[in-house]
């Protein structure tokens, strides 16, 4: 049995990987040189727990081979990027441009698996038209399925064997197939269904969140204004047996959950208002956390005062700043604020961005916390109030210890804060400062 797995980023390389260390033979394709000549010399280009080790161990057995141009195989997956245009309609170049280059190393029997995720009916009307000019019959003679990927960065290696797997062939056979080469590896359920059904799956499930985070945010901001604590609401309301509301925070970010609710939207605009409307909410929020921080930290601009900014990546305890709303507040504040930013998962070059989290808090009249990695829930308060020029820290995901910052000698402002907290907290900012 030999794969080819065609893009090599946060999915496909680990599920390459994952094949390799289950007896098949793998080569894995990316357009990108530079991506391919690290893992030619045997070094991930991504963050995730155990994955270096995973591919020292299929290195040395042999089962993995790097490319920038695909190979024969029995069969294809295609796991590539999916971002939406400036217009929020879907991209899918990658995916057209992927499945154009297999096309000349495809036979007969093969079968070719899309992990993308789409908007519903790409396999139909953008796959398979690619696919025929191989002249092959399709169902036939080629088989193909949408299987999209459903893990949690931080937990791939885990949640590929353990979730349950969605296959979506254009007909049983496809199905069969696509469902028996994911058994080598996947100890969950694998459910069978058509391909525009496995592709509207996982859009409802990353939508059914975003949905859930506005309505969140949304609490948020009314707390602000009513007067009430919504993270213990949110909390006390989580005790009922049928509830389970998400977190507030300072927007969603990821290559799913701010994008596919947009390729929902797109396939039905006048069907889809409460997937736009949370959608325009979740996006609002970077900018709601800007106009916060103004009020707590106002600038004159003229002497720009310093705010040390924790966290770029869109959730805690990954490097990955896809879609980021932390990138979105930076780049806003930029223009109002003197910042240091540090992120201990990002090593991309940003301007501002510190080496160590002694740096980025030197001196900063606030600290603005935008990612909830675990490296922050550790910080000592008390070391480093003698460090900061102020006190003020603004926290949009409750990360840190609330009673062991103020405690310290901080003053502590969290996202959905009453308006009247907010009041009396400038107040004491400006007495602690003069």
């Amino acid at each position: 049995m030999k794969l080819c797995v065609i893009g090599l980023g946060y999915i496909g390389l680990p599920t390459a990987i994952m094949f390799a260390k289950h007896g098949v033979e793998v080569h894995g394709v990316d357009i990108n040189p530079d991506v391919v000549t690290k893992l030619l010399d045997g070094r991930i280009h991504i963050e995730e727990p155990g994955l270096q080790e995973m591919l020292d161990e299929v290195i040395q057995s042999k089962q993995l081979s790097f490319g920038v141009v695909p190979d024969q195989a029995d069969a294809f997956i295609i796991s590539v990027p999916t971002p939406i245009n400036e217009d929020k309609t879907a991209n899918v170049d990658y995916v057209i441009d992927a499945t154009h280059s297999i096309v000349p190393f495809l036979k007969k029997g093969n079968l070719i698996i899309l992990e993308s995720t789409v908007p519903p009916r790409t396999i139909e009307d953008v796959v398979i038209p690619i696919l025929e000019e191989t002249k092959f019959d399709i169902g036939k003679e080629l088989f193909v399925s949408h299987s999209p990927e459903r893990v949690l960065p931080g937990q791939l290696l885990v949640e590929l064997v353990q979730n349950d797997r969605i296959v979506g062939g254009i007909n049983q056979e496809s199905s069969e197939r696509t469902a028996e080469l994911y058994k080598r590896f996947v100890n969950g359920n694998i459910h069978i269904t058509d391909a525009t059904t496995a592709e509207m799956v996982k859009l409802m499930e990353n939508t059914y969140r975003d949905v859930n985070i506005a309505f969140a945010n949304e609490m948020a901001k009314i707390a602000e204004r009513v007067g009430f604590n919504v993270w213990e609401a949110i909390d006390l309301a989580n005790c009922h047996p049928r509830v389970n509301i998400h977190k507030p925070g300072p927007g969603v970010g990821g290559h799913c959950i701010a994008v596919d609710p947009w390729f929902i939207y797109e396939s039905a605009p006048s069907l889809a208002n409460l997937i736009h409307i949370s959608r325009t909410t979740n996006d609002g929020m970077p900018e709601f956390v800007v106009n916060k921080m103004k009020q707590l930290l106002p600038s004159d601009g003229r002497n720009p005062k310093k705010v040390a900014v924790l966290g770029l990546a869109f959730k805690g305890n990954i490097d990955d700043m896809r879609e980021s709303p932390a990138v979105e507040i930076v780049h806003q504040l930029r223009s109002h604020y003197d910042l240091q930013i540090f992120d201990p998962h990002v090593k991309d070059d940003i301007q501002g961005k510190k080496d160590t989290l002694t740096e980025a808090i030197d001196g900063a009249d606030a600290i603005l916390i935008l990612t909830d990695h675990n490296e922050f829930k550790q910080i000592d308060p008390k070391e480093i109030i003698t460090i900061t020029r102020g006190a003020l820290v603004f926290d949009t995901r409750r990360v840190v210890n609330h009673q062991a910052w103020t405690e310290a000698g901080f003053l502590y402002h969290v996202l959905g804060q009453p308006l009247t907290s907010l009041a009396n907290l400038r107040s004491g900012y400006i007495e602690a400062v003069r």
